[in-house]
C-alpha cells in the first residue's frame, strides 16, 4: 500500500511536470488573445467583428495542421517509451517534410481565397474589405506557423514541453509589443506624471494581423532551431525523403484526426456564419465570448498533452499496468481543475466581457452565454482527457466519429432549427453547443468504462492461435 501511494505521488509529479509548461504556454496565448481583442475592440465594434468574422476559418486551417502532428505525437511518444531513438529521429525527419508540404499548401490556398472567404462567412458588406485584408496578412506566414505547430507537438511527444513553452512566451511578447506599435497612430502617453511620445504606424486591424504574422514567423524559426538541437529526436543527418515505414502508420493515425478536425472546424465555420447572420452585436459578443472561454480550457488541454505523451510512452514500453494507472489518475484531476475554471467563468463573465467591449448590449449577451457554458466545463474536461489518451495510443477513428456526429447532428442542425426556423438568438445557438459537449461526455465516458481505448488490454485478451 505504501509503495502504491509512493508510485502514485511520483506519477502525479510526472504528470504535472509535463502539463504545467503547456498550461503556461496556453495561458500566455490566451492572455495575448485577450490583449489583441481588447486592442482591436478599442477601435470599435466593427473592428472586432471584422477580426472575429473569419476566426473560425483559422480554426479550420490550424486544426487540420495539428491533426498531422497527432500522427507524429503517437509515433514519437511510442518510440521514446520503447527507447528507440533511431525511430524517433526518423519520425522527426518526416515531420520536417510534412511541414514543408502542408505549410506551402496552407499558404497558397487561404491567401488566394482571402477576398471571398469573408463573403462566404456572411460578413456584413461594410466590414468586408477590412476582414479580407486582415485575413490575407495573417495567413501569409503559414510555413513558419506550421513549423511551430508540428515541431512543437514533436518536442512535447519526446517529453520536452518547456521548449515550446519558452518559444511561445517570446512569440506572445513580440506580438504584444508590435500590436502597440502597429495598430495605433503615433500618440502622447502619460506615465508617472510625465508625457512622452509613443510611435505608431496607425494600421488598425491590419496592424494587428501584421504583428501576429511577424511574431509567428519568429516563433517558427526558433522552434525549428530547437528541434534541430534536441538530443533525442533531432532530424540532423537524416535524409529528407519520404519514409513509408513512418508515413503509413502516421497517416493511419493522422487522417482520422484530420477528418475529425476538418469536419468539426467546418462545423464551426457554418456555426459562425449562422451567428454572423444575427447581426453585428451577436457577432461581436460571440467573438469576445469565444476568446474569454478559451482561457478556461487551458487546464483541460494542458492535461491532454500530458495524457497523450505518457500513455504513448507506456504503450511503447508495453506497460499495461502503467497505462491503466495513468488513465484512472487523469480523469479525477481533470474534473477538479475544470470545476474550478468553470466556477471562475460563471462568476467573472460580465467583468471579462467588459474588458473587451464598451457596448452594454455586447457585454450582457456575451456574459449570458458564458455563464451557460460554464456549467458544462467539467463534462467537457472528461472528453478532452479520454480523447488525449486515445491520441497517445493511436486510436483516432472513434474520436473522429464522435466529434463529427456531435458537431453536425447536434450543434449545426440544432442551431439551424433555433436560429433560422425558430428565429431565436445567440443564447439558443450556444445552448446547442452545450448539448454537443454533453453528448461527447457521455460517449467518451462509455468508451473509457468499456476499456475500448486500451490496445494492450485487447491484445492480452485476444486468443492465442
Amino acid at each position: 500500500m505504501i509503495q502504491q501511494k509512493s508510485e502514485s505521488r511520483a506519477m502525479v509529479r510526472v504528470i504535472l511536470n509535463l502539463a504545467w509548461p503547456t498550461m503556461l504556454e496556453q495561458m500566455s496565448q490566451s492572455a495575448v488573445q485577450y490583449i489583441d481583442t481588447a486592442m482591436v475592440g478599442a477601435l470599435g465594434t466593427q473592428a472586432t467583428a471584422a477580426v472575429g468574422a473569419t476566426s473560425t476559418v483559422g480554426w479550420l486551417v490550424n486544426s487540420s495542421i495539428t491533426a498531422f502532428g497527432v500522427g507524429f505525437l503517437a509515433i514519437i511518444s511510442r518510440a521514446c517509451g520503447a527507447q528507440d531513438t533511431r525511430m524517433a529521429q526518423r519520425a522527426a525527419a518526416q515531420a520536417v517534410l510534412a511541414v514543408l508540404a502542408i505549410g506551402t499548401f496552407f499558404t497558397v490556398l487561404p491567401t488566394a481565397l482571402s477576398g471571398v472567404i469573408p463573403v462566404w462567412m456572411r460578413v456584413e458588406p461594410h466590414i468586408l474589405p477590412t476582414a479580407s485584408r486582415y485575413f490575407l496578412v495573417l495567413y501569409l506566414p503559414m510555413l513558419p506557423r506550421t513549423a511551430s505547430m508540428i515541431f512543437g507537438i514533436a518536442l512535447r511527444a519526446a517529453g520536452d514541453t518547456r521548449t515550446p513553452m519558452k518559444v511561445g512566451l517570446w512569440v506572445n511578447c513580440v506580438n504584444v509589443v508590435l500590436n502597440f506599435l502597429l495598430i495605433y497612430p503615433t500618440r502622447t502617453a502619460t506615465l508617472l506624471g510625465r508625457a512622452f511620445t509613443v510611435p505608431g504606424a496607425g494600421m488598425g486591424v491590419v496592424g494587428a494581423a501584421a504583428a501576429s504574422a511577424i511574431s509567428f514567423t519568429w516563433g517558427g524559426i526558433r522552434i525549428t532551431q530547437a528541434l534541430w538541437r534536441h538530443p533525442v529526436i533531432s532530424p540532423k543527418g537524416e535524409r529528407l525523403r519520404p519514409d513509408p515505414a513512418i508515413l503509413r502508420p502516421c497517416l493511419r493515425i493522422a487522417l482520422p484526426n484530420m477528418f475529425q478536425r476538418f469536419g468539426t472546424s467546418l462545423g464551426y465555420v457554418v456555426f459562425a456564419a449562422m451567428i454572423n447572420s444575427l447581426g453585428e452585436v451577436a457577432t461581436a459578443a460571440h467573438t469576445i465570448a469565444n476568446t474569454v472561454e478559451s482561457a478556461f480550457y487551458i487546464p483541460g488541454y494542458g492535461m491532454q498533452t500530458a495524457a497523450a505523451t505518457l500513455t504513448g510512452n507506456a504503450y511503447g514500453a508495453g506497460d499495461q499496468r502503467r497505462m491503466k494507472t495513468l488513465a484512472k489518475m487523469f480523469i479525477p484531476v481533470e474534473i477538479c481543475l475544470m470545476c474550478v475554471t468553470g466556477g471562475a467563468l460563471l462568476i467573472s463573465a460580465p467583468l471579462l466581457m467588459g474588458i473587451f467591449s464598451d457596448s452594454q448590449a455586447v457585454i450582457t449577451l456575451g456574459a449570458k452565454v458564458l455563464r451557460m457554458v460554464a456549467v458544462s466545463e467539467p463534462l467537457y474536461g472528461v472528453s478532452i482527457i479520454v480523447e488525449g489518451i486515445m491520441m497517445g495510443v493511436g486510436r483516432t477513428k472513434t474520436p473522429f466519429v464522435y466529434n463529427v456526429v456531435g458537431m453536425w447532428c447536434v450543434r449545426i442542425v440544432g442551431t439551424f432549427f433555433c436560429v433560422r426556423v425558430m428565429g431565436l438568438g445567440l443564447a439558443a445557438a450556444w445552448g446547442c453547443m452545450i448539448a454537443h459537449n454533453v453528448l461527447l461526455f457521455a460517449l467518451y465516458l462509455l468508451t473509457f468504462a468499456r476499456g475500448k481505448w486500451n490496445p494492450l488490454a485487447e491484445e492480452a485478451a485476444a486468443p492465442i492461435e
